[in-house]
């Protein structure tokens, strides 16, 4: 009898000693699941919608009498799409990528940034020239998109007609 009852405390033992191991263990996983998630989503365009962001800007500036080349960068002003009319001046291909890396990176459009910070010029890929506008749609933050060949006012409302292409099958994205 007394020796089941030290077989029955040693099992016990060995019980708790385990519970104890595993509570130990696991430990440092409840205290890292209350803290916040160890990634961010990030959101990028389709390659379609940014296809149709630069084909309905250099349509908008067609229509407007105006031959230009219309660039779609991403958040980090990585290229996603590029389209230039034939007839279009060949700076136009370089300009209308910098004006939309300028608005991406600054996650504003040049026409506003020009004014105010002539001291980013000197800024690597930085064109403050209007006609570069961030994309936008329902508070998230895509990229940016810039034209060139036209004035540079007109670059930019072609690049706001590009934006508005798209802006119906983007309202319905979560």
């Amino acid at each position: 009898m007394n020796e089941t009852l030290l077989l029955g405390a040693n099992i016990l033992y060995r019980i708790k000693k385990q519970f104890l191991f595993l509570f130990l263990l696991l430990l440092p996983l409840k205290s890292f699941s209350d803290e916040k998630e160890p990634i961010i989503q990030l959101r990028v365009l389709a390659h379609h919608i940014a296809h149709k962001i630069v084909h309905a800007a250099v349509e908008d500036c067609v229509k407007r009498g105006y031959l230009v080349s219309a660039a779609v960068v991403d958040r980090n002003g990585n290229l996603s799409a590029f389209l230039r009319n034939p007839l279009s001046g060949v700076h136009t291909i370089k300009v209308s990528k910098q004006k939309a890396f300028s608005s991406a990176t600054l996650r504003t459009k040049t026409s506003e940034i020009a004014p105010r910070r002539s001291d980013l010029s000197f800024a690597p890929d930085i064109l403050l020239i209007v006609g570069g506008v961030p994309i936008n749609f329902a508070g998230n933050f895509y990229g940016g998109v810039g034209v060139a060949g036209a004035r540079p006012d007109i670059d930019e409302l072609c690049a706001l007609a590009g934006i508005e292409a798209v802006s119906e099958i983007m309202e319905f994205v979560d």
